[in-house]
């Protein structure tokens, strides 16, 4: 299960940055950096990566519960 997760995340990031990169081609038609950052802050997509990151990180530091203990 955790592993579905961390790769969920890690899907996430991976499409969520390469919108952010695709969407780098405007600065090159003439909007100014201040215009992208407007742009790419109003695009759901580009809210992946940082969920992403969340993902990933709950699921490698947060501990899994213990099937079962053998405390004799």
């Amino acid at each position: 299960m955790r592993i579905f997760f961390f790769l969920t995340g890690f899907g996430f990031l991976v499409i969520g940055l390469s919108t952010i990169i695709l969407y780098l081609n405007l600065l090159t038609i003439g909007y100014n950096f201040q215009e992208y950052v407007n742009f790419i802050s109003r695009r759901i997509e580009c809210y992946l990566p940082p969920i992403g990151l969340i993902i990933m990180y709950l699921t490698i530091n947060i501990k899994g519960a213990k099937k079962y203990e053998l405390y004799l």
